[in-house]
């Protein structure tokens, strides 16, 4: 998985490429604790994303609740059809702000 930073302030926005899964979603987590001081707006660009596991789920789970205790917001961008049916089995769709 290829983990692209863009931080502006208050504002991080990652893009990430490949799989989000059990040997990914570490280096995920890793990166956005070393990104998250002062952070309010996340955003997570999926588009290039083809699969996530339950591990990878765990990190989005660990960052909305970190957004949610600086009163910040987390989009998650562009999933595909098979991502998204994830995020719709497991209730993200209910806690997410996901856009298509």
């Amino acid at each position: 998985m290829d983990i692209n930073v863009t931080k502006d302030g208050a504002k991080l926005q990652i893009v990430l490429s490949g799989r989000l899964d059990t040997n990914t979603a570490p280096e995920l987590d890793t990166e956005l604790k070393a990104q998250a001081e002062g952070v309010t707006e996340l955003i997570i660009d999926l588009t290039d994303v083809q699969y996530v596991s339950s591990a990878g789920l765990r990190v989005l789970l660990a960052a909305q609740k970190e957004m949610n205790k600086v009163d910040g917001a987390l989009k998650v961008l562009h999933p595909n059809e098979y991502v998204m049916d994830v995020f719709e089995a497991t209730g993200f769709v209910d806690i997410m702000d996901i856009e298509q």
